[in-house]
């Protein structure tokens, strides 16, 4: 019977040790410090879903910190860490992701139009390793428009603020063709290539007698949404965003997916992965929801009437 005993023990006790923790690689390629809102609305949700980091699941935090050209490299450290699951910050880290690994689980967040970027297939059913979130489609495109032209209702010309670094925005705009032709707007489009670029770029705007300014969304942009509100304060021209912190730096209107929202529901794909669901089974989901968040200290400072109709349709009004 001792005999027995003693060889049971090391079973017993290898059942009774607590399972491995998950690792999930979190891949911000913005700022750290700019993104910390967002991640902390995820980590949030991880816990009420029962996650708690450094217990039962460990999360790598890697930030490319606005340098594109590092992500691969962040890529391969999770990868190298055999995380569980990498969940993929907007456009471009998941493009870089799902270049560097096909195996690795991995969802997105934040991702303009995945179909035409390459990481998924197909929206009901992901094939390969990736699902998650989009935050656009070519509908949301017009209805940004749309608002820009209640808000300036005279506007012919408008100034596009974009990036070839941003895997979206060529296809963004070519998106705008046709709601700007029904709306009989003629669009500038202007290629920034970093903040040194912002002055000369509301420059060419006014040049080009825009009546007003589009900055598409970008990690970029945003990390330097204090400086192009300042910027646009200047030329007095009205800026549309996509972010509502835009607007909280002093931008004038914003119009957009509830990004915290989709970093919550980030929360649930992930739990889903970890108790064994694959990509195929979690279909990609759209926005349905968006904010509208206008900014009525600036709009004063520009000498600009809000219309009625667009501050009863505002979600968030800032005085």
């Amino acid at each position: 019977m001792l005999a027995v005993a003693f060889t049971l023990m090391p079973l017993i006790a290898g059942a009774q040790r607590p399972a491995k923790p998950s690792q999930i690689g979190l891949l911000i390629p913005g700022a750290s410090g700019a993104s910390a809102p967002l991640v902390n609305e995820f980590r949030s949700a991880l816990r009420e879903l029962g996650y708690r980091d450094g217990e039962n699941i460990i999360v790598q935090y890697r930030s490319a910190e606005n340098d594109p050209n590092r992500l691969p490299e962040l890529v391969a450290e999770l990868v190298g860490l055999k995380v569980d699951v990498i969940v993929a910050v907007n456009s471009t880290a998941a493009v870089a992701a799902r270049k560097v690994t096909d195996t690795i689980l991995i969802v997105m967040i934040n991702v303009g139009d995945p179909l035409r970027l390459g990481p998924i297939t197909s929206l009901s059913r992901p094939a390969g390793n990736v699902t998650g979130l989009a935050s656009y489609g070519p509908e949301l495109t017009a209805k940004q428009l749309e608002v820009l032209k209640e808000l300036v209702p005279a506007m012919k010309h408008v100034a596009i603020f974009w990036t070839p670094a941003n895997p979206l925005h060529a296809g963004v705009l070519r998106d705008l063709e046709g709601p700007a032709r029904l709306l009989g707007v003629q669009l500038h489009a202007i290629k920034i290539a970093g903040p040194e670029d912002f002055e000369q770029a509301f420059k060419a705007a006014a040049a080009e007698r825009s009546a007003a300014v589009w900055v598409f969304s970008d990690s970029t942009f945003f990390a330097q949404r204090a400086s192009l509100a300042m910027l646009a304060a200047s030329a007095r021209l009205p800026t549309i965003f996509v972010q509502r912190q835009h607007v909280e730096a002093g931008g004038l209107v914003s119009f957009g997916p509830v990004a915290a929202e989709m970093y919550r529901r980030a929360a649930t794909y992930v739990d889903k992965i970890l108790k064994g669901a694959k990509p195929a089974d979690l279909p990609v989901e759209q926005p349905t929801k968006f904010h509208l968040t206008i900014n009525l200290k600036t709009a004063k400072a520009l000498g600009l009437t809000i219309p009625q109709t667009l501050l009863q349709r505002a979600d968030e009004i800032i005085q």
